[in-house]
């Protein structure tokens, strides 16, 4: 009994001992392939960044000039996000929209509607059957990113928050914002996994709403109050007190999102947004939209062209009341360059010779590039700078006079 005892006692120890291996070199081999993921996961990680010029602690980002609409710089910019309260961007253009088209206007007092003070998150904490005004509530949704405030906008705007999101949709599709679905106005997502945009198409709408000065009126202010001093409202964008030349415009944060923003500023005619998605804290947030911004400062002008008109002929007009028509630029030609070729360009100029009666005013007679190293960075159409009237039989007949009269050569 006790050889059988002992052989028995000899053959767990020996199987534990295997086992005991066993699960070690499992538990090896798994931290070696967990270390060989991490390895890889950092590698690309940090290979997206060495190539780019600044430090990126996001999913996602760009920086894009709000004059030209050009891209300075991307990191992942197509990839769909929660993009959580910088969804207000199209709240607020909306708005902006419908008080140019004189639909709405800030002195309007509206009635807080049950759904929009049911809103949770970031609010104001609206009462139903309150009265409060579009002014007011542009305070809260640009300043506090009021949820209830949102809301009730786009309910005034369209009648119902649905319609309201439903128009969202239809500009963010007239805008090209091509990765983009809203699904409510205020980017609240802990109901839904479609509330998506990205980079580039927030880029897009941001560029829209700073079209209009008057939301710097709300997007710049750092502190104000509501219902006489009772609701005290601080900008969750940090830059427009410690950032110079913020101009706006949204932060975000939701568990889905991680920490968002949408940061514009201007300095001399150099108007810059850099939008980060996906940080995972706020100081990241703001550091990477801080280094984008100042990337581009650093390294981009916004140039006023010299145009020689000198190379412009005048145009012959063809049975017309005048002989001649001056061709003209409208507004200031700009374009946006490196700091350093400013003085590379190259003027190069495609204008018709001669054009039939009638000429209507800005009707387009050529073009004017501007080229940089063979590659063109600007071109601007060349336009009539009057009206010309076909010439009829008795203005003919005049002119025949006139010119017998005068002993002039007719031409």
């Amino acid at each position: 009994m006790k050889k059988c005892f002992s052989l028995f006692l000899s053959a767990v120890l020996i199987f534990q001992f295997i086992i005991s291996a066993s699960a070690k070199n499992v538990t090896k081999e798994n931290e070696e392939l967990s270390s060989v993921f991490n390895s890889v996961a950092v590698s690309q990680n940090k290979t997206n960044i060495e190539n780019s010029p600044v430090e990126i602690n996001a999913k996602s980002a760009i920086l894009m000039d709000i004059t030209t609409g050009k891209v300075l710089l991307e990191y992942n910019a197509d990839e769909k996000l929660f993009p959580a309260s910088v969804t207000k961007i199209m709240t607020m253009l909306l708005v902006m929209e419908a008080i140019k088209a004189g639909k709405i206007t800030l002195t309007d007092i509206v009635v807080c509607s049950e759904n929009a003070a049911k809103n949770g998150g970031s609010q104001i904490w609206l009462e139903p059957n309150e009265e409060m005004t579009v002014n007011d509530l542009l305070k809260a949704t640009a300043i506090g990113s009021a949820n209830d405030a949102a809301t009730l906008l786009g309910e005034y705007i369209s009648g119902s928050e649905e319609a309201f999101v439903a128009l969202m949709n239809e500009r963010a599709k007239e805008l090209g914002m091509k990765n983009t679905h809203f699904e409510n106005a205020t980017g609240l997502d802990d109901t839904t996994d479609t509330h998506l945009s990205t980079a580039r198409d927030i880029a897009i709408m941001s560029v829209e709403l700073m079209k209009y000065e008057l939301i710097r009126d709300y997007t710049t202010v750092w502190m104000d109050s509501l219902r006489n001093g009772e609701t005290e409202l601080v900008n969750t964008n940090k830059l427009v007190r410690f950032y110079n030349g913020t101009t706006g415009i949204k932060t975000g944060t939701t568990d889905k999102a991680g920490c968002c923003i949408s940061a514009s500023a201007k300095r001399d005619n150099l108007h810059l947004v850099a939008v980060v998605l996906g940080s995972e804290n706020s100081t990241d947030r703001f550091e990477t939209a801080k280094a984008l911004l100042n990337y581009g400062f650093a390294n981009f002008s916004l140039v006023e062209l010299e145009i020689d008109s000198s190379a412009f002929n005048q145009v012959k007009v063809i049975g017309g009341e005048s002989s001649f028509i001056t061709p003209f630029i409208e507004g200031e030609p700009l374009v946006l360059l490196k700091k350093g070729e400013e003085g590379k360009l190259e003027q190069i100029v495609a204008l018709t010779e001669k054009v039939d009666a009638p000429v209507s005013k800005n009707q387009k007679l050529g073009s004017v590039k501007f080229t940089l190293s063979g590659e063109t960075v600007a071109e601007y159409p060349l336009l009539a700078s009057e009206e010309i009237e076909k010439l009829t039989f008795y203005a003919s007949f005049k002119r025949i006079i006139h010119f017998l009269a005068s002993g002039e050569k007719i031409k």
